[in-house]
């Protein structure tokens, strides 16, 4: 018999190793196939979460449709949060390059089941008993209940919504596989339309009642931009309406014209030397123009003193704008419109008739006046007395606010802190983490209504630009301003009151419009051209170099402004431009450095 050449407890030693060793292997087989099973169910969860949350967010506008997709969406959340939390799990995290996929789904699972548990679930509660035809007047009154009651659950949400957001944008992604990197971002898109969704409706639900009198009585000077004459904010205020609100109930006080106001000899407040330096003190000294500094906040205070300059001292308590392609939107929930003069208001007709028609039809201003107070009064008349669909009402309304077209200034320090960082309330173009805003504004120096044949193309596009490793950018961006004059070629033989009738020294026919390009904090101008060879004007507004032209048009001309634009300091990766409401839908879009 041959002697092992190693001792005993050696050999024995080897043989617990090798076992210990082998169970270690199988542990680490079982774990992961555990964890495989798990994340393999936690990813059904989270995909079948997903398509749940599409409803959720579409119905976010109406909370009671939503509350049967909360309760299924927090289901499937709390499940896949259930499977990437077990202890073995949380172990595997630790692992190099397999450790950050799984603590990225964890991370994914936990947030979303944060929302629907916390956020969304205690807003389905409240809204079961919640319908949009709430927001139905009924003889002229709203029933401010319903609105009182969400608000809590529905700032709870919004919360939450953006607690959850913040938690998945953490993830780094650079140690991301790219089908887990591709989900994240996914779920982050998701989160953050979702964000918006609830952010709107929290907003809303403290902002509503107290406007419409539920603490007390209020009054709202209402703005009636005409697009047929640009402004930066849209067009000039052509029409104004004082609208009371009480505990509710909606009642059309007065209506006026902007040729009721006078030239102020001075600004009826200050300016300030930016403004002035750009705009001179026309802002402030004609109704008209209020609506050229694009900043609502500025346009409504300068409207606001006007008002009460004309009318005793009355102060209002905000000022609200809008203009008729959002009124064609609101037709879609009230249906057509039969006026007393046999006109027909209706969605694709509405801003024919108001912004081109009423010019040829009636050559007084006053006829004008007189009839743009009865389309608008007859408007009111059908919202307020409930004959509309609530949910469309919804839409329209947030179709226009997305567009700029509605805009609200209020004076009470509270709720213009709620509106301040919103759409509605039509501030400059800021700039923040997800993109750097330009911002392309249009004036008629016409002083007629020859805009309804103008447009204007915009583009956006970095032409050089370095990315660095968080994701800034730094370059050259190229932005493109395009007029261009769709008049007919016998455009002089238009009605006076269109072709403003050489008043400003402008031939009839002939187009004069006024630029106003703002760059985004953090750039500076590298070189700037016009298509016809004129110069530029400008200077600066609230940290933002402002580029001005004026370019004059024949009937089918056009003038392109170029600008070119450094950004010296990282700034966000994607550039945005945000533009005059006109007669037609803005163009959304977004250039991105780096994106092929």
């Amino acid at each position: 018999m041959t002697d092992s050449p190693l001792p005993r407890s050696v050999r024995r030693g080897g043989v617990v190793f090798a076992a210990v060793l082998g169970g270690l292997l199988i542990l680490a087989v079982l774990a992961t196939v555990w964890i495989g099973v798990r994340g393999a169910l936690a990813y059904s969860h989270l995909r079948d979460a997903q398509q749940t949350a599409a409803a959720v967010r579409e119905n976010l506008a109406d909370p009671a449709a939503a509350s049967d997709a909360i309760a299924a969406l927090a289901a499937d959340t709390g499940a896949a949060q259930a499977m990437t939390s077990d202890p073995v799990w949380n172990l595997a995290e630790t692992l190099p390059w397999i450790g950050p996929q799984l603590a990225a789904v964890a991370t994914v699972a936990e947030s979303l089941d944060g929302v629907t548990s916390t956020a969304l679930r205690p807003l389905s509660e409240v809204a079961a008993s919640f319908s949009v035809d709430a927001l139905k007047p009924v003889d002229g009154r709203l029933d401010l209940a319903p609105l009182q009651q969400i608000s809590g659950a529905a700032q709870t949400a919004s919360d939450g919504v953006g607690a959850a957001a913040a938690s998945v944008s953490s993830i780094d992604r650079a140690a991301l596989v790219t089908p887990v990197r591709a989900a994240v971002d996914e779920v982050e898109g998701l989160l953050t339309e979702a964000g918006v969704a609830t952010d709107a409706l929290a907003r809303a639900t403290q902002l509503l009642p107290s406007m419409l009198g539920a603490d007390a009585p209020r009054d709202y000077l209402v703005l009636f931009q005409n697009n047929a004459e640009w402004r930066s904010l849209g067009g000039i205020p052509g029409a104004m309406a004082l609208i009371h609100t009480e505990g509710g109930a909606l009642s059309l006080a007065a209506q006026e014209s902007s040729s009721d106001y006078p030239r102020y000899d001075d600004a009826v407040l200050p300016l300030g030397d930016e403004i002035t330096a750009i705009y001179g003190e026309r802002p402030g000294r004609w109704i008209q123009n209020v609506t050229q500094v694009p900043d609502f906040a500025i346009s409504g205070a300068l409207a606001r003193e006007m008002w009460a300059r004309q009318h005793g001292g009355q102060q209002v308590d905000g000022v609200i704008s809008l203009d008729p392609v959002a009124l064609s939107y609101l037709l879609e929930a009230t249906g057509p419109i039969t006026l007393p003069t046999g006109d027909v208001l209706a969605p694709d007709t509405a801003v024919q008739l108001l912004l081109n028609d009423v010019y040829a039809r009636y050559t007084r201003p006053a006829d004008q006046d007189a009839f743009f107070a009865l389309a608008a009064a007859a408007v009111f008349e059908r919202l307020s007395s409930g004959d509309v669909d609530p949910a469309a009402l919804v839409g329209a309304l947030t179709r226009a606010g997305d567009e700029d077209r509605l805009l609200l200034w209020s004076t009470h320090e509270n709720e213009q802190g709620l509106l301040a960082d919103t759409t509605l309330a039509g501030g400059l173009p800021v700039s923040d983490d997800e993109a750097a805003r330009f911002g392309v504004y249009v004036n008629d120096g016409t002083g007629s209504k020859m805009d309804f044949y103008q447009n204007t193309t915009t583009t956006l596009e970095w032409s050089s630009c370095a990315l660095d490793a968080a994701g800034t950018a730094t370059g050259d961006a190229v932005l493109t301003v395009t007029i261009g004059n769709t008049a007919p070629t016998d455009a002089a033989s238009l009605p006076a009151y269109i072709t403003g009738d050489s008043a400003f020294g402008v031939p009839a026919g002939i187009t004069r419009t006024i630029g106003y390009l703002y760059l985004p904090e953090g750039f500076e101008l590298v070189d700037a051209t016009m298509s016809d060879g004129t110069g530029f004007g400008g200077g600066t507004h609230d940290g933002r170099r402002v580029v001005s032209f004026a370019i004059d048009l024949q009937p089918g001309g056009s003038a392109t402004a170029t600008l070119t634009a450094r950004a010296s300091t990282p700034v966000a990766a994607t550039l945005e431009a945000v533009t005059t409401p006109t007669l037609t839908p803005p163009t959304a879009f977004a250039t991105v450095c780096g994106a092929s």
